[in-house]
């Protein structure tokens, strides 16, 4: 950002769209999403729209604004498809960006700086198939083969928490599940299930 700021100190008004970035980044906070399709919550967005997520499994961590003004940033949602990738055979997708618009705006509601602890993004057919082998709850033709869905947990927000502020976007699916401690965001059709 010093050098965009000298090059404008020198004359020149033109600043890089990675200096802008940077720019939001040091002064942004997390603004509603919005999709024309969305109803509710989603309606009327900021300028501004952050994800901030780690994994356990990996270490990884990213905390970036991924849509300024009415754009997605290529940049920062091919950085979210790597960082959301089945980390069990290192594969990654094109992920729905309406997806992380859910988990913003419900992050937002939620009131936390917190970054989400990402559990399972994308998922291969292969890694999708284990998991049902291993548990009931996985479903056959799972939206995370698709790159539509995650499975995300807080330390400061309990999962009725989750779900209810997820719900509350009126935008996609959210399963609550407290036994696992996570809750279930997507951006297929509107539906709530779990306890």
């Amino acid at each position: 950002m010093t050098d965009n700021l000298s090059n404008m100190q020198q004359g020149g008004m033109r600043m890089t769209r990675r200096g802008l970035l940077g720019a939001f980044a040091a002064t942004a906070v997390t603004a509603t999403p919005f999709y024309a399709n969305a109803t509710g919550f989603l309606r009327g967005g900021g300028d501004v729209r952050r994800i901030a997520m780690f994994s356990g499994r990996t270490g990884e961590s990213i905390n970036m604004i991924y849509w300024v003004e009415g754009q997605y940033i290529k940049e920062a949602l091919k950085e979210v498809n790597h960082f959301m990738r089945d980390w069990r055979v290192d594969q990654s997708v094109k992920m729905d960006a309406r997806t992380v618009d859910i988990m913003a705006a419900a992050h937002s509601l939620m009131d936390v700086r917190e970054p989400y602890m990402m559990l399972s993004g994308y998922r291969s057919p292969q890694t999708n198939a284990m998991l049902r082998r291993k548990s009931r709850g996985v479903a056959k033709n799972s939206l995370h083969m698709k790159g539509m869905a995650a499975d995300l947990r807080l330390k400061s927000r309990n999962v009725a928490q989750m779900f209810k502020a997820a719900s509350a976007c009126h935008a996609g699916g959210v399963g609550k599940y407290s036994g696992s401690n996570f809750v279930h965001m997507d951006c297929g059709t509107v539906r709530t299930w779990g306890r």
